[in-house]
């Protein structure tokens, strides 16, 4: 019962460090609670990862990550299998988001990797973790668009280093402290927008893969929708550009009292030339 609460305790407090990165700092010293010190999640925007990091895919085969990059963009989880809590309600979190997008489709407009951080774990986990989160999306095709990796502590610090994500075991409970957050890179595989927390806006995670892509993927009415909102960078949420609206409305509202005018202009022109 003890170690539930400990387990407990900590998820929540790791579920909140994206927010005290914003707010007013909790301790009187200005500094994460002790023992969080080395855990959290920044933001590498712009950051390039290495491709040639080497891993071990849910099949048991050797993989780098360029196998995943190069068209499309990715959206990428660090997680443990093995996780009592905060892993599972952050993976709970995407796939509810993923859902909630139907118009992209994992494999064809965009790929999934989530790496464990954990290097003790093996190809077996990621296949059971696969088939049970394949399971809950219940998306055609997503088998070969969502891939588990396992890999090496040196491959694995090197991807979360380059995206900002920092996590530490601890002995005493046999746990690891880390944040959560997923991170949407470009098809050349530099981080491009990131979402914290295990809760994701489906409408944030769509523009973030539409800009990711460079409007690769969506259509005219995402792009028009994308320049009404803003990314924010302390947040990792997209809000509301009032000016960009009024500008985007002012257009559509030119745009139809042209065609109206046209219209009639073309109407009256026909009448003419019955009268005549």
């Amino acid at each position: 019962m003890k170690r539930l609460r400990q387990i407990l305790t900590l998820s929540l407090v790791l579920m909140t460090l994206p927010l005290l990165a914003e707010e007013k700092p909790p301790t009187p010293a200005g500094r994460l609670p002790r023992g969080l010190e080395n855990v959290g999640f920044d933001q590498n925007l712009g950051r390039q990862v290495d491709l040639s990091l080497e891993f071990t895919d849910s099949t048991g085969k050797k993989v780098r990550l360029a196998d995943y990059f190069g068209d499309k963009p990715v959206v990428l989880s660090l997680v443990y299998y093995e996780c009592p809590m905060l892993c599972t309600m952050e993976l709970n979190g995407l796939v509810k988001a993923l859902r909630a997008i139907s118009r992209f489709q994992p494999g064809e407009d965009f790929e999934l990797v989530t790496v464990s951080f954990d290097p003790g774990e093996t190809a077996e986990l990621a296949a059971k973790k696969k088939e049970e989160y394949l399971g809950v999306y219940r998306r055609e095709g997503a088998e070969d668009g969502w891939h588990f990796l396992v890999g090496e502590e040196s491959q694995v610090h090197a991807l979360a280093d380059a995206v900002g994500f920092r996590y530490e075991y601890d002995n005493d409970t046999d746990l690891y402290r880390h944040a959560s957050g997923i991170v949407t890179l470009t098809p050349d595989g530099r981080a491009s927008r990131y979402q914290f927390g295990v809760e994701y806006s489906a409408r944030d995670l769509q523009f973030a893969l539409i800009e990711a892509s460079d409007n690769g993927i969506g259509s005219l009415a995402d792009a028009a929708m994308l320049y009404c909102f803003h990314y924010d960078p302390a947040t990792g949420k997209y809000g509301l550009v009032i000016m960009n609206t009024v500008r985007v409305f002012s257009a559509l509202t030119v745009l139809l009292l042209a065609g109206f005018m046209t219209i009639n202009f073309l109407r009256d022109r026909r009448r003419e030339r019955a009268t005549a």
